[in-house]
């Protein structure tokens, strides 16, 4: 029966369809030089869907429906908004882009990629899992591959495809395995049959290695980091800048909810440290390899790809503590990454749409040719280093305090050593921002205008980075009850 509670768990990806639609409707009748405005329905609607989502469609007590296809809680909800917003933005950054801004198929499959991350927040089985994470990375696969006539595209979107379906193809015997052993594809009842039955501590290790290939993929963990730098850099800038924020975000989404909830061993400590201290250590190296690779990086993109590999490390510090503070704090750093790391790649693609450069060298003189876009690249950068008072320096405190509440001092120590590399190579491109000029010192001749478009992601972009660095608590308070959800 559909009930007014299976109505309001869907209802994000309702409107989200109904928006696909009508893009398939209106978009073949408007002429070539009309449909970049494909964007500002996009992004339009989406914005919509969030405010009608956040009347309507709130959930109360954590309620599994669809048949325990679907978890309706606070964890999913939250995410879910998150993800919209980021499409939002990615929507309006693509409308500028000179190869995909004009085409309604890019839309259409970056709505298809939203839908599949919505249900990956959600997903309580198993089965629901895998369809969400292939409905998620498919159409990501196309985008990165869109622009068919440059070597650089083509070259991410089939190393992307390529890596992807192998990580997601280990990933599924992991499933099968826990499918065997427990008779039960149900998330939330994977933790009783674990413990009604005798799994070894070898079994059980091979299995959560098999996991972590496919899901270690989608959050760029290192070992599984490889294809990160090459498809940020030949992807379109704007799908490299989703791809680093609400892909890595769902990937975290889904390490959370099921390793929390099926892999929480309350009556045999020995599993549960396996694969807590398994994570430490893959945290640990991700964060100084992600931040080491960092520093001799020439390109923007391959610069900021390696940084999101430590970001990466950073977060799971509060996966590894297992706790309510720890859950709490990782949807926090998601909230302020995505923020942080999409007005980053915004001010990217806003100055290699006029100067076609990606070098850090290439920025200089950029505060006297757009001083806007400099206070721009002077936010996100200072954020992803963790300097007061942007997002970024908010979301490590937590983490960090979750990971020494529950004894990682050591990987505390880790995060901050590498947070003191970071600053380094962020500091580094500010410098050609704010210190250096062009060869000829002629700024005032090599303007870096901003279209209406760019101009709005980036304003709410940076709003939101301030908001969540200095008005935290309400921020908190909401990643804090969608984190209850899970104990």
């Amino acid at each position: 029966m559909f009930t007014s509670t299976i109505f309001a768990s869907i209802l994000p990806e309702i409107l989200i369809l109904v928006l696909g639609v009508i893009l398939l409707i209106v978009e073949p009748f408007w002429k070539v030089d009309q449909r970049r405005n494909v964007g500002w329905l996009t992004a339009g609607g989406l914005f919509v869907a969030i405010i009608v989502s956040l009347l309507l469609g709130q959930p109360g007590e954590p309620t599994s429906v669809l048949g325990g296809m679907i978890r309706f809680d606070w964890f999913g909800f939250f995410l879910k908004i998150l993800f919209m917003f980021a499409a939002a933005i990615t929507a309006l950054l693509m409308m500028d882009h000179e190869k995909a801004g004009q085409r309604g198929e890019a839309y259409l499959l970056l709505l298809a990629s939203l839908l599949g991350m919505n249900l990956m927040a959600v997903s309580a089985d198993l089965v629901m899992l895998y369809l969400s994470i292939e409905t998620a990375s498919i159409p990501l696969y196309l985008l990165a591959g869109f622009i068919i006539n440059d070597e650089r595209s083509t070259e991410a979107g089939f190393k992307y495809l390529l890596f992807g379906i192998l990580a997601s193809t280990i990933m599924l015997y992991g499933f099968s395995l826990i499918f065997g052993f427990t008779g039960t594809t149900n998330i939330y009842k994977l933790s009783e049959m674990f413990a009604a039955g005798e799994i070894t501590l070898p079994f059980f290790f091979g299995l959560f290695a098999l996991l972590i290939v496919g899901l270690g993929f989608k959050i760029s963990i290192v070992p599984f980091h490889f294809w990160a730098p090459d498809v940020y850099q030949g992807a379109p800038t704007p799908i490299a800048g989703f791809l680093s924020t609400a892909s890595k975000a769902a990937g975290f989404a889904v390490i959370v909810r099921l390793f929390f909830v099926a892999f929480s061993f309350g009556d045999n400590p020995a599993l549960l440290q396996t694969w807590t201290w398994t994570l430490a250590i893959l945290a640990a190296i991700t964060m100084t390899v992600g931040n080491l690779l960092a520093l001799p990086q020439t390109n923007i993109k391959r610069l900021l790809a390696y940084s999101s590999i430590g970001h990466a490390g950073y977060a799971l510090i509060g996966v590894v503590a297992f706790s309510q503070l720890g859950a709490a704090s990782v949807v926090f750093y998601l909230a302020a990454y995505i923020a942080t790391n999409l007005l980053a790649f915004g001010v990217v693609m806003a100055f290699s749409r006029v100067t076609g450069l990606e070098d850090i060298s290439d920025y200089a003189g950029l505060s006297r040719r757009n001083p806007l876009m400099g206070l721009m690249m002077l936010a996100a950068f200072l954020s992803l280093a963790g300097m007061p008072p942007f997002g970024g320096f908010v979301a490590k405190v937590f983490v960090f305090a979750a990971g020494v509440q529950a004894n990682y001092t050591w990987l505390v120590i880790v995060g901050i050593l590498n947070s003191i590399i970071g600053v380094y190579y962020y500091l580094n491109v500010l410098k050609f921002v704010y210190l250096k000029r062009m060869p000829n010192e002629d700024e005032e001749n090599h303007p870096v205008p901003l279209t209406r478009p760019y101009t709005i992601a980036l304003v709410i972009l940076a709003i939101g980075v301030i908001l969540v660095g200095t008005v935290f608590a309400p921020w908190f308070s909401w990643s804090d009850s969608a984190a209850l959800n899970l104990f």
